[in-house]
């Protein structure tokens, strides 16, 4: 599969949000490559977007990554325990990015099951599996996805994205943002994707 060059990256979060769609997060691990096929997205909108960490243009030690080059990881911590995977997007000092919300498990599956279960996968349960990726923090633990990725170069070797087939426009849903209670207008703002006969989205 052909994986995108910088200028895919180089475009409006929210437009960013729906070519995911079909694509493909990759991570080359220590326990091996990781796969998972983007089955549902959220766009962050900087400046004028209260849900997003770098509204009104917010620079901090955590969200400088969002103002720098695009294509890379936005990782961090939420709760104090569940990590969050993002792609900024847009051009470089505009703070935007797409969080990855679910993927389906496509390579890998073994080793995601017991990074997220400490199990085999054939002592998970058919809930179990489809539970697996089906949400930010989930699939950032299957896929052993941490802070330590964060800033890193999805145009690299590591932790990168490949080309998938995007689903027809019929079949992609947009909704409104999940989690994001304290954001005012913004919990209003249609920035949800998600493919819509995926059982591996986390909300419907």
């Amino acid at each position: 599969m052909d994986r995108p060059d910088r200028n895919f990256f180089k475009i409006s979060a929210l437009k960013l949000a729906k070519n995911l769609l079909g694509y493909y997060l990759v991570h080359v691990t220590e326990y091996g490559k990781l796969v998972g096929r983007i089955v549902e997205t959220e766009a962050y909108m900087g400046e004028y977007d209260k849900a997003a960490h770098s509204y009104n243009n917010r620079r901090t030690k955590r969200t400088k990554v969002m103002f720098g080059p695009p294509g890379h990881a936005y990782v961090y911590l939420i709760y104090g325990m569940y990590h969050c995977f993002n792609i900024v997007a847009a051009e470089t000092n505009i703070p935007q990015a797409v969080l990855i919300r679910a993927v389906e498990p496509v390579e890998g599956i073994e080793k995601m099951a017991e990074l997220r279960y400490n199990k085999k996968l054939d002592k998970c349960s058919k809930k179990e599996i489809l539970n697996l990726t089906s949400g930010p923090g989930k699939l950032c633990k299957a896929m052993n996805i941490t802070v330590k990725n964060n800033g890193q170069d999805l145009c690299g070797n590591k932790l990168f994205i490949l080309k998938g087939d995007n689903p027809p426009e019929t079949d992609i849903i947009t909704t409104t943002r999940i989690n994001i209670d304290y954001a005012e207008e913004a919990v209003h703002f249609p920035y949800r994707f998600y493919i819509k006969n995926s059982p591996y989205v986390s909300v419907r």
